[in-house]
């Protein structure tokens, strides 16, 4: 069963050879500090042979020695901060750790790269109570290659690292690095043991973006952005797995920002290439999206019914509401994870991999950014805007609530478009994309509406069928429908803004 613990570190090295630690009871809060002995480490680094973890900044390693024996994979959250996800001893990469690093390795064998052995000298600040602050340890380490390359196979250094104790203030930190400086220390070059022993011993970094530089065209401009959508699907997919919060929505969005991207750019890439990528992303948004809707859906009613007085709550409401829930939602996650592991979802990664690092590139594509990129964003803006003129041209009913919906992912679209224009184009493009965002706002909330009004109305009858009394959810349905017409009479107000001439004289210019 894997584990997962918040490590808060920082890491020193000495100039020469000489590395010893200065007296760490003069820092501030730092009653005493504890001698806790020696421990041998035994680390080897598993990686697939073209160094993807490492790429992705991850680290999985099998470590024996000390009282953290075990497979650990490690996430970076920030910098000097990383989660580190725990599993037992076993011969093989455990399954549960396996699965969280699967979007980076996809069928590609793990296998062993590095090898460190360390001699661990450890030390516990402890504050007044003897309660422990952090652990400041001074590692002598030697790094063995266990993989074919160039240059020396093995490589020794020593190091401290500083590692803060759970729910202590990480100012402490600063505080013992001041201390450390002044004895002659300085933060060590390499983010951690296996980045520098990846250098050191031939391994080299993982391989680097080797891609062209100079004056942008709209061909690297557009390229560079669906790269970074790919990333961020690609680093999303484990905190998914992991049931991170908010996790399930940004993965989502990046999924409809790449294939919005694809339509959006069609002068710049093939949509013949484009789109049979573009209808399996929206496969995999619709899949992720099951849980996510319900969860958004739930809140709503919730707000609403806790909104009501106790006099208009007829009836077990909050119980109904809560038994329609979990059967709505039995078994979603598991789906989700279903899909994450399936051939699918794999095959689709690749394929964006590959459309990436040989892409379908139109002759526009050579052309500088300025002459193709607004003209993309304002053909989104033109779509948009037949939209809402025909939704506002209706009368109320579910043709008009249909058009709306249809103008929401317009919206959705237009927005996305001018955020991938924004680090071309500046400030006129992130006004615009702020715009686009107010118009989506309103028709989301209009959509949102009208998915309440229906899940009302089965809530209703089924209250009904059991004998209770539907007044409550019919109450409900009303203010539901009071919203979607406050919306309606809001929007004209809020596209004119988003409308205005300057808008696109800006972005043209």
């Amino acid at each position: 069963m894997a584990e997962t613990k918040r490590e808060i570190e920082r890491k020193y090295e000495a100039t020469g050879d000489d590395v010893r630690l200065p007296d760490l009871t003069r820092v501030a809060d730092v009653a005493s500090v504890v001698d806790k002995g020696v421990a041998e480490l035994d680390a080897v680094y598993y990686d697939t042979p073209d160094l993807r973890l490492a790429a992705h900044a991850l680290t999985l390693r099998r470590r024996t020695g000390g009282d953290d024996a075990g497979w650990h994979l490690k996430f970076p959250v920030a910098t000097g901060i990383r989660d580190e996800i725990r599993a037992p001893l076993s011969p093989t990469v455990p399954r549960a750790l396996a699965a969280l690093v699967r979007s980076c390795v996809r069928d590609t064998q793990l296998a062993p790269v590095v090898r460190l052995l360390s001699s661990r000298d450890v030390r516990h600040l402890l504050d007044e109570d003897g309660a422990l602050l952090a652990e400041v340890s001074v590692d002598a380490v030697r790094a063995e290659r266990l993989t074919e390359a160039d240059g020396p196979a093995t490589a020794s250094w020593t190091e401290i690292e500083v590692e803060l104790a759970d729910d202590v203030d990480p100012a402490l930190l600063d505080r013992v690095e001041k201390r450390l400086r002044k004895a002659g220390l300085h933060p060590s070059a390499s983010a951690s043991k296996l980045a520098r022993a990846l250098t050191e011993t031939g391994l080299g970094h993982p391989a680097e973006d080797t891609r062209e530089s100079g004056k942008p065209t709209a061909g690297t401009h557009v390229l560079d952005y669906l790269r970074a959508q790919r990333d961020a699907l690609v680093a999303l997919d484990p905190a998914v797995r992991r049931d991170l919060p908010d996790s399930v929505h940004q993965m989502r969005v990046a999924t409809r920002r790449l294939r919005s991207a694809f339509r959006s750019y069609g002068k710049v890439l093939d949509r013949t290439v484009t789109d049979p990528v573009g209808e399996e992303l929206k496969w995999l948004a619709a899949e992720l999206g099951v849980d996510r809707d319900q969860e958004v859906l739930t809140e709503r009613l919730q707000s609403r019914i806790a909104a009501l007085p106790r006099t208009l709550l007829l009836g077990p409401v909050r119980g109904r509401l809560r038994i329609w829930s979990v059967a709505r939602r039995s078994g979603s996650r598991r789906k989700t994870i279903a899909v994450l592991d399936s051939k699918r979802y794999l095959v689709l990664l690749d394929t964006l991999d590959a459309l990436l690092d040989g892409p379908p590139l139109r002759p526009a594509a050579r052309r500088p950014v300025t002459d193709v990129v607004p003209k993309a964003v304002i053909r989104d803006y033109d779509r948009l805007a037949g939209r809402i003129e025909h939704a506002l041209a209706l009368g109320p009913g579910i043709p008009r609530d249909l058009a709306m919906h249809d103008a929401r992912k317009a919206a959705k679209r237009a927005r996305y478009a001018a955020e991938a224009a924004t680090p071309a184009l500046g400030g006129p493009a992130n006004k615009f994309a702020k715009r686009m965002k107010a118009v989506q706002t309103v028709l989301g909330d209009h959509q949102d509406s009208v998915v309440a009004r229906e899940a009302l109305r089965g809530l209703a009858v089924q209250a009904h069928l059991a004998g209770e009394s539907a007044f409550t959810w019919g109450l409900l349905y009303g203010q539901e429908v009071a919203t979607a017409a406050e919306r309606e009479r809001e929007l004209p107000g809020v596209w004119a803004k988003a409308s205005r001439p300057v808008l696109r004289e800006r972005l043209m210019a």
